[in-house]
C-alpha cells in the first residue's frame, strides 16, 4: 500500500515523528500518578519545610513499646498539616537562637496504625520495664496510655522534645526511649508511667525545668500540651479536628 513500508511503519517523516510524540505524551501521563506525591490535599512533609528539625521516627523501626514496626509506617518520615509544619518550623527558629533544636518522635499516624496498636494491647502481657513498668500490656488503654482513637490522625499533633545542636546527649531514661540525644526531661518518649505527666511531681529540677521551656515554646507556636505526655502537643488551631485520616506513611 502507497504510504506504509512493511509491518504498517509510515514512511513519512512528518507522520512518524507525530506517533513517536502521541506514544511519548501517552507514556508520561500514564506514569505521572505513580510518581506524584499522594499525600492529601493540605498535608506536608516536614523536611520539605524546615529540614533542620530532627526526626526519630520511632513507629517505623522496633525501638519502640511495641518492638517492631508498627502497621503503615513505611518510612521513617515526619508528615503533617501544612499548618502544623510550619508552626514547628517558628518554634524550632525560636529555640535555634539558644543552640536548641526539636527532636520529633512521631507526627501524623495513621487510623490503621491507631488500630494495630490498640490489637497488640488487647493480647496481653506483663509490664515491660522500660516502657510500661508499672501496668499490664491489657491495662494500657483503659488507664489511658494508649488510646482507642489519637488526635494524631487528624495530622496536626506530635510527639516532641528538644536536644542540644552539638547532639551532646543526656544519660538513657529509666523508662521510655533511650538514646534519643535530648535534654533530660525525666523520662524518655513513650514512657508509660505516672512519671510523665507534665506536672509531675517529684522530678529533678533540671528535668522540671526543660519540661516547662519546652511547653512554653510549644505553646508560643500555637500547640497546647496533653497534660499526661509532657511531649504530647497539638496545634490549637488544627484544621482538621473532626477528621481522621488514614493514608501511610511513606519516604516520597
Amino acid at each position: 500500500m502507497p504510504g506504509r513500508a512493511e509491518g504498517g511503519a509510515s514512511r513519512n517523516p512528518l507522520l512518524s515523528a507525530a506517533s513517536a510524540l502521541a506514544a511519548t505524551i501517552f507514556v508520561t501521563a500514564t506514569t505521572l500518578p505513580a510518581l506524584a506525591d499522594a499525600l492529601p490535599a493540605g498535608f506536608v512533609r516536614l523536611a520539605d519545610v524546615d529540614p533542620s528539625i530532627r526526626q526519630d521516627i520511632r513507629y517505623a523501626g522496633s525501638d519502640n513499646f511495641l518492638h517492631r514496626k508498627v502497621d503503615d509506617y513505611d518510612a521513617p518520615a515526619c508528615i503533617l498539616t501544612e499548618q502544623a509544619a510550619k508552626a514547628l518550623s517558628a518554634v524550632q527558629k525560636a529555640i535555634a537562637a539558644k543552640g536548641l533544636t526539636l527532636v520529633l518522635f512521631d507526627c501524623y499516624r495513621p487510623a490503621r496504625a491507631v488500630a494495630d496498636m490498640n490489637e497488640w494491647t488487647r493480647e496481653g502481657g506483663p509490664p515491660d520495664p522500660q516502657w510500661y513498668p508499672k501496668v499490664r500490656r491489657s491495662e494500657l488503654i483503659a488507664k489511658g496510655y494508649v488510646g482507642e482513637l489519637s488526635t494524631h490522625s487528624r495530622g496536626s499533633t506530635v510527639d516532641v522534645a528538644v536536644a542540644r545542636t552539638d547532639r551532646r546527649s543526656s544519660p538513657n531514661p529509666a523508662c521510655g526511649a533511650g538514646d534519643a540525644d535530648t535534654l533530660d526531661f525525666g523520662t524518655g518518649f513513650d514512657c508509660f508511667d505516672p512519671m510523665s505527666e507534665t506536672a509531675h511531681r517529684g522530678l529533678a529540677s533540671e528535668a522540671a525545668a526543660n519540661r516547662k521551656m519546652l511547653v512554653d515554646a510549644m505553646r508560643a507556636g500555637g500547640f497546647k500540651n496533653y497534660a499526661r505526655e509532657w511531649w504530647h502537643f497539638t496545634l490549637k488551631s488544627e484544621p482538621f479536628a473532626r477528621q481522621r485520616f488514614d493514608f501511610p506513611i511513606t519516604a516520597d
